[in-house]
């Protein structure tokens, strides 16, 4: 096996980024088919892609609402971030 095809197939953290990427806007037809290669044997990457669309769906659906969170909850929820980055 070649070296650039052990990267595609091996690179999960590049397959990530294609992801992301594609999601974000459009990937060259080469990168899709370096993701393609990577995700036809990664499955953890698939279920990756999977809920990285999932959750692009439901903040762009928030992004376009008047949903706002409150200040107490926000504050909440920083404080137990800080907390469990804190832990270790």
């Amino acid at each position: 096996m070649t070296s650039a095809l052990k990267n595609i197939i091996y690179n999960c953290k590049q397959a990530t980024f294609l992801i992301e990427k594609r999601i974000a806007g459009k990937i060259t037809a080469a990168e899709k088919l370096q993701l393609h290669v990577h995700l036809r044997g990664c499955s953890v990457c698939k279920i990756y892609q999977q809920q990285s669309i999932l959750i692009n769906k439901v903040f762009v659906g928030f992004e376009n609402s008047d949903f706002k969170l409150g200040q107490t909850f926000k504050k909440a929820l920083q404080d137990k971030i800080e907390k469990e980055i804190n832990k270790n």
